[in-house]
């Protein structure tokens, strides 16, 4: 028997949190200041909706650098003060209880509970802090900044496409996690790399693409939507 710990990785959308990056950029850019800078900004995130409709079900990387875009030229005080009023504000309702208890179950189960997220840290941080107890390790997407001030871009990696298998791997070597005794929860096409490097995998609130991977895997289902 493996000497190494186990983990469950949970992808936040979708299993966790029913609301996406494009929503959350989308509310962002409109708390800026002046009418026609809201106006470009919402814009640009509202762009990233049909792309993430085209992709959503492959790689997802490209909706979320154009969702993204929203937060040039904000200041990182700004965005950590509308990030806060996101998470206390918006997020609360839509927060899955059915995610919660999966991951309270998985905590007691004695796995490392690790959260995949799209999200930004500024928000993903304080969502986990403030719904999702028991998180031991954090991987989401970070704004890049200059003078204080955000680019539009996003550090490298970007989370939402197909590197979540490879992150899986690299992260269970580091820590000593035994992916055969692990288990991974998600919903997206781009998440069948990592839903295939655990012992465990369990497919939640599916697009069509994993669904019809699920099926043809014999991997465990589970609809729900609170």
């Amino acid at each position: 028997m493996s000497d190494k710990s186990s983990a469950a990785f949970f992808r936040a959308e979708g299993v966790l949190i029913s609301r996406g990056v494009v929503h959350a950029a989308t509310w962002m850019a409109a708390q800026r200041a002046g009418l026609r800078e809201r106006a470009f900004r919402f814009g640009q995130a509202a762009l990233a909706a049909p792309v993430f409709g085209l992709l959503g079900q492959n790689d997802r990387s490209l909706g979320n650098r154009i969702a993204h875009l929203a937060y040039r030229e904000m200041t990182s005080d700004r965005i950590d003060v509308l990030a806060e009023e996101y998470v206390e504000d918006m997020l609360e309702d839509h927060v899955l209880d059915s995610g919660v208890e999966l991951v309270k179950k998985s905590r007691a189960a004695g796995h490392r509970v690790v959260v995949i997220s799209e999200g930004i840290s500024e928000i993903m941080e304080r969502a986990v802090e403030k719904y999702f107890r028991g998180v031991d390790e954090l991987c989401c997407n970070h704004l890049e900044y200059k003078d204080h001030k955000a680019t539009g871009k996003l550090l490298e990696p970007v989370i939402g496409g197909y590197e979540g298998g490879r992150w899986v791997q690299a992260y269970a070597a580091e820590h000593g996690i035994d992916l055969s005794r692990s288990v991974a929860y998600a919903g997206h096409g781009p998440d069948l790399l990592l839903l295939s490097a655990v012992g465990q995998p369990c497919v939640v609130n599916p697009d069509h693409t994993l669904r019809k991977a699920a099926k043809e895997a014999d991997w465990p289902v589970v609809d729900y939507t609170a």
